[in-house]
């Protein structure tokens, strides 16, 4: 099926020295530009994270050290990868827990400040998992009927899911093949930072989705413990979780 796009879609898969966004680094990203007329661009790159890649993660993905050691690092290529996105909507496979959260915190460290909340995210692992309840390479197989050859290489994995969402719009006539439709299915929680640690409550009310504080509103925790904000900053969260926690905070100096 072909998909109805108002904005080119992107789908996108990174492999990464593992699975901390805050301490992990990008090594590969793939990327699958569909336009709206049907045109596609692939697009492949291989990173520099300037660390160590751990033996069990290059068993995973079968990227060392010495494959990526005269690679450009995410710096070197933030800016034009940026203007590449720019106005496209996201999708990828399991992308709204971990791949949109790491390439943002990526962003941030490059100092390349990419807005991406106006944007919608298609996440097809979600979609699979409220249909089905399988694995990227089950789905392969269950979707599209093919074997997932190279498996947890960028490019490999990239195309398979964007095959996959193609072949889940072929297979569940209740879904639209409408990109805002599906970004909201896929979604879990209303997320405003994109780690998942401040959620919207039904009111629209910004609140805090972890630790002792989970379920209250941000502007509550920050008056009613003043040092709270400074663990936030100091402690080992993603920057753009700081980031928001600071834009809440400064609205409030602001009102």
């Amino acid at each position: 099926m072909q998909l109805n796009l108002k904005n080119p879609l992107v789908f996108f898969d990174l492999e990464t020295t593992g699975t901390n966004i805050v301490t992990d680094r990008i090594v590969e990203l793939c990327y699958v530009k569909v336009h709206p007329n049907g045109k596609e661009e692939t697009k492949t790159y291989r990173i520099n994270p300037g660390m160590p890649i751990p033996p069990v993660v290059t068993a995973i993905h079968g990227i060392s050290d010495e494959d990526v050691k005269d690679c450009p690092s995410f710096k070197e290529i933030a800016k034009s990868l940026a203007a590449q996105i720019e106005g496209c909507d996201l999708a990828g496979y399991n992308s709204n827990r971990f791949d949109i959260p790491m390439l943002v915190e990526e962003f941030l460290r490059a100092g390349v400040d990419i807005d991406l909340r106006k944007r919608k995210f298609i996440d097809v692992q979600n979609i699979f998992h409220k249909m089905e309840q399988r694995t990227l390479v089950a789905a392969y197989k269950f979707y599209c009927e093919k074997t997932l050859e190279n498996a947890h290489s960028a490019e490999a994995d990239t195309i398979a899911t964007y095959e996959v969402l193609k072949a889940q719009l072929d297979r569940y006539p209740e879904l639209q093949n409408d990109v805002p439709f599906l970004a909201k299915f896929s979604s879990y929680g209303d997320h405003v930072d994109y780690a998942g640690r401040i959620v919207y409550n039904e009111k629209g009310v910004e609140c805090i989705n972890f630790g002792k504080h989970k379920g209250r509103p941000v502007v509550e925790v920050l008056e009613s413990d003043p040092g709270y904000y400074g663990w936030i900053l100091n402690g080992d969260f993603p920057l753009d979780t700081k980031k928001v926690f600071t834009e809440i905070k400064l609205r409030g100096f602001n009102k």
